[in-house]
């Protein structure tokens, strides 16, 4: 059955406008400008209490805390390390918190109001909800102002009256019970979509085989009906020479129309030189927007089935389409086209870059250029594909035809390593 063309630009497909890894980048940018914000208001306060307290502790905690609210700012521009920095905070707060009144050596200095870590409990409840689960987020929103209650008790906090120290900390549970409800609510309207997007698109994968198959039984029907049977009821009542004749006319018609249908047959064991898809992947590197550097080896003089060698050619030419698209647009990107002989007289081709690489986490469910258009594309048609990408190390995409008989498993390395099964 013929399959119809799709433009190359097409494959890569579209980004969801929304997805839990959107969401969650959103959150935290939004989280560490409110640190950052904060934290310069705080300032002021902090150095007019700060002189009550132990040098060692002034010069250690305040600091520390400081850092690593730019620190979190930093890795959510970065879009990296952000769940480590964000608990980071949360966690050096919650010492600063607890130490505080151990650090006051003059309680006549601190401001009678509320001490400078008042105003940056939120803040700090802001980031445990991005670095920890939603259960450690609500034990954090609940523990961090009682905690901060009972050390408004002592002289070291202030020695407020009860009432005003649970007035206090029942309004940052509620100020920072509003950040951790909305966080919550947003990475699971998130969740949800990226459900929903992945049902749709499977769906839309049994929908197109489907389709696919229905098309090839009509016209094999159509085929049979109006060519094949027509043929025999003719031939079965051509009694005359000329109704003779006329059936043998239309049983010639009727075999070149199955001929034609065996030649748009993938199966139909039509064969390609290796050395001419060596040559076409080649030429098809030479048109690209960007050059890649050209390292062949002889391959094989034997040959392997159309339907393998159409697979391995525009698998081939995806995955340098995706690196012209996803790799970045530093001039520096170096990138690469290897095409060698294969172990059973079969075919290697390496398409590699310096670029930016990605990470098999953060892969949208919905980029099916690299899923579909070369890995089932190739795996379908007997080859294999194997991938090594991480963040800033580039990416190599490995096509191999036939499938090694044993493939030994490819090894992590940190956490966005690993072979594409891992990960589709």
């Amino acid at each position: 059955m013929a399959t119809k063309a799709v433009p190359v630009h097409a494959l890569a497909g579209n980004r969801n406008p929304i997805s839990r890894v959107q969401i969650e980048g959103l959150i935290s940018r939004l989280v560490a400008v409110f640190g950052i914000v904060f934290g310069a208001q705080t300032l002021p306060v902090m150095f007019g209490q700060i002189g009550a307290s132990q040098p060692l502790w002034a010069w250690t905690a305040a600091p520390a805390l400081y850092a690593s609210i730019v620190l979190a700012f930093v890795a959510a521009l970065a879009r990296r390390w952000v769940v480590t920095t964000s608990a980071l905070v949360s966690i050096i707060y919650l010492a600063a918190l607890v130490t505080w009144p151990l650090a006051v050596v003059d309680p006549s200095g601190v401001d009678q109001g509320r001490t400078w870590l008042y105003f940056l409990m939120t803040v700090a409840t802001a980031f445990a909800t991005i670095g920890g689960t939603t259960a450690i987020a609500t034990a954090y929103l609940f523990a961090i102002p009682a905690i901060y209650g009972v050390l408004r008790l002592t002289p070291a906090g202030g020695g407020t009256t009860i009432v005003e120290a649970v007035l206090e900390s029942v309004y940052a549970i509620l100020i920072g019970g509003a950040v951790v409800l909305i966080t919550t609510l947003l990475r699971h309207a998130a969740a949800s979509v990226d459900v929903a997007q992945t049902a749709a698109l499977d769906r839309y994968s049994l929908a197109v085989h489907a389709h696919a198959t229905e098309i090839e039984r009509v016209q094999v029907d159509s085929i049979v009906h109006d060519s094949v049977l027509t043929t025999l009821l003719s031939a079965a009542r051509a009694y005359s020479p000329e109704a003779k004749h006329i059936a043998s006319t239309m049983a010639a018609h009727a075999i070149g129309h199955l001929r034609e249908a065996a030649l748009v047959n993938p199966d139909d064991g039509s064969t390609v030189r290796l050395a001419a898809v060596l040559r076409r992947i080649s030429e098809a590197a030479s048109s690209m927007s960007a050059p890649f550097e050209l390292r062949t080896r002889e391959v094989s003089a034997r040959s392997m089935p159309l339907q393998a060698a159409e697979a391995v050619y525009s698998a081939a030419v995806q995955a340098m389409v995706n690196s012209l698209q996803h790799a970045g647009q530093d001039p520096h990107v170096s990138r690469w086209l290897t095409i060698r002989g294969a172990d059973r007289d079969g075919i290697e081709v390496e398409v590699g870059d310096t670029g930016v690489g990605f990470s098999f986490v953060d892969l949208p469910a919905e980029r099916m250029g690299l899923r579909v258009s070369i890995v089932e594309r190739v795996t379908n048609a007997g080859g294999s594909v194997e991938i090594d990408s991480a963040i800033d190390e580039g990416t190599v995409i490995s096509i191999r035809w036939p499938r090694p008989e044993v493939t030994p498993p490819l090894g992590l390395e940190g956490e966005t390593r690993g072979a594409i099964g891992d990960v589709l």
